[in-house]
């Protein structure tokens, strides 16, 4: 095991009790009040207007996948996905999903059909929203500005994986003044979201959507766990800074 290895090793050691005392302390009630970020609020009212404008709401799961690197990029738009598809499910519009990644199709699919429970048949409507693009970038921004340039699109949400073809899609939906909210957490793209979104989620606030709009207590469980982690890192690092300084 190298050294990297171990520290990593350390820090799971850390943060597994870290989250079960979490999740524990918040199922019983204990529950922390949670910043506001207006992405999340605006979210929770994306698909009432769309319903009022007789129009859709676009979701973008970004180019990432379930397989690499951009896991938690993916995981944390279908969380997002999953409760707009809780909110339109009742007025029978649910959102037009795209994807670029395969390994995402049938999770997004699943996402839209849950809220219709034994509903086959409208289930199955509903996962007709979902729309694999193509799985090379620049192939579905262009399908994705299509969808935006050509369609009655009330909002366009863009939350997952992206790189240098979000602006290409965010700029479609700004020349037809529909609005936006973007997430990303590439230092790269995270210009292009704040350039072009009328709300924004940056970095470590994408991982948050389980929480903010589902409110399961292991999720919130799960950004107290993370808030003790900041604090046992910095601590660990005045404290070897301190050795190394005595010593």
């Amino acid at each position: 095991m190298n050294e990297t290895q171990l520290v990593l090793l350390l820090f799971l050691v850390a943060f597994l009790p870290a989250l079960y005392l979490s999740g524990r302390r918040v199922q019983k009630g204990d529950s922390p009040d949670l910043r506001s970020i207006p992405a999340f609020d605006a979210l929770r009212g994306v698909t009432a207007r769309a319903i009022e404008t007789g129009r859709a709401v676009h979701f973008s799961l970004g180019v990432g996948g379930i397989t690499g690197d951009t896991t938690a990029d993916s995981l944390a738009g279908l969380s997002a996905l999953e409760y707009l598809a809780d909110q339109s499910a009742a007025a029978d519009a649910p959102p037009t999903v795209t994807l670029a990644d395969p390994t995402l199709l049938p999770l997004a699919q699943d996402a839209i059909r849950r809220p219709y429970g034994l509903d086959q048949e409208e289930a199955s409507r509903a996962a007709g929203h979902v729309r694999w693009i193509a799985p090379e970038a620049a192939a579905y921004a262009g399908g994705v500005m299509s969808i935006l340039g050509m369609e009655a699109v009330d909002a366009n949400v863009m939350i997952g994986e992206f790189g240098d073809e979000y602006l290409l899609m965010a700029e479609a939906a700004h020349r037809r003044q529909i609005a936006q909210i973007g997430g990303a957490t590439d230092p790269n793209v995270i210009p292009f979201v704040f350039a072009t979104a009328d709300q924004t989620l940056m970095g470590e606030e994408m991982y948050a959507a389980g929480a903010y709009l589902k409110h399961k207590p292991w999720h919130i469980g799960s950004l107290l766990a993370q808030d003790f982690m900041r604090w046992f890192i910095a601590l660990a690092i005045v404290a070897l800074v301190i050795i190394n300084t005595l010593f």
